[in-house]
């Protein structure tokens, strides 16, 4: 399984940005998704959470800005982000819990990152 991440980039602040997460190779389900952020000082911060029922949980700091999304027949994971700040720059990760199609084992993908710069 590999998962690609797409859609970062530069925007002014109150613009938005679309990320995608894409997940391929031998999938039966994607459960539980995940968007993390890392800024210049290197700290992870969780962003988002999308359950395998549809619930939704956010961070403090997007909440009301932000949205997690899935397409299930894409096998991909959305994190719509809307009224940019600066503070939101960073490195945007996705983190899928997976069951492989396989052997039906649940294991944890990471995506690459995409960069996110929120600037005038």
């Amino acid at each position: 399984v590999q998962l690609v991440e797409s859609g970062g980039g530069l925007v002014e602040p109150g613009g938005s940005l679309r990320l995608s997460c894409t997940a391929s190779g031998s999938i039966f389900s994607i459960n539980s998704a995940l968007w993390y952020r890392q800024g210049p000082d290197n700290q992870r911060e969780w962003v988002a959470t999308l359950l395998s029922g549809g619930a939704t949980n956010y961070a403090d700091s997007v909440k009301g800005r932000f949205a997690i999304s899935r397409d299930n027949a894409q096998n991909t994971v959305y994190l719509q982000m809307n009224s940019l700040k600066p503070e939101d720059s960073g490195v945007y990760s996705c983190n899928l819990e997976i069951r492989g199609s396989v052997d039906y084992r649940e294991r944890s993908y990471w995506g690459q990152g995409t960069q996110v710069t929120v600037s005038s």
